[in-house]
């Protein structure tokens, strides 16, 4: 899953980045409520994380932009100050979440995953294709029963595929929603996830899953 954070305290965004990233997120990071809107408006995140006080644009101003534009994503907003006129301003313009300063990551954490699990679009925490079952809150994969070992970025690749199962998954897809802007767009690094996947949930008296499309990309399918 990919994430934006914006924040202006270089220390803050640093620790944030690293923490998000321990768990998994592929993390973008804007200093300026302007560059911030900008990020949000071109390309795909699955969280924003968004501070209130910010240079050029606040928090507020840009929650409200960024729904104003029609875009649901959730934002969690950050902020120095625990006052109740806060909080309601921000829960008004749009945000899902309001984190007072200072934070434990692990409430932090608790409080996206609880975003994450509100009803947006329903989707079950099983994902699966033959007997390849993904549990997105156990966090675990395993074929005919037995578990499979993925790396962060593998299970984040996997789960994505599932998600749109029997569907072409393009490559600049996956560099949005899996990977960060440092990803060098000329890179194998995809190609190469992509081969490790296969090799451990494919074995030779499994049915093959992910299937290559050539000029278009990857998807997940009993059927080529």
């Amino acid at each position: 899953m990919r994430i934006l954070v914006i924040e202006d305290d270089s220390d803050m965004q640093d620790y944030l980045s690293e923490r998000l990233q321990e768990h998994g997120f592929a993390v973008d990071t804007a200093g300026t409520g302007s560059q911030g809107l900008y990020l949000a408006r071109t390309n795909e995140y699955d969280m924003i994380l968004l501070d209130y006080s910010l240079p050029e644009k606040n928090g507020f101003t840009v929650c409200e932009d960024i729904r104003k534009s029609g875009s649901n994503i959730p934002i969690i907003m950050i902020s120095v100050t625990d006052a109740v006129n806060y909080k309601i301003r921000g829960l008004t313009v749009g945000a899902d979440d309001y984190v007072a300063k200072p934070f434990s990551f692990d409430e932090l954490h608790a409080r996206m995953q609880a975003v994450f699990r509100r009803p947006r679009v329903m989707e079950t925490t099983l994902l699966s294709i033959d007997d390849l079952v993904l549990d997105t809150v156990k966090q675990v994969v395993t074929r005919d029963g037995v578990p499979i070992y993925l790396t962060r970025k593998e299970f984040s690749l996997l789960e994505f595929l599932l998600k749109h199962s029997g569907v072409v998954v393009t490559r600049g897809m996956l560099m949005e929603h899996i990977w960060d802007v440092t990803l060098d767009p000329f890179s194998n690094t995809i190609e190469t996830h992509i081969l490790n996947l296969r090799r451990k949930i494919e074995h030779a008296s499994k049915v093959k899953l992910i299937h290559s499309v050539p000029g278009r990309g990857y998807k997940i399918d009993l059927a080529r």
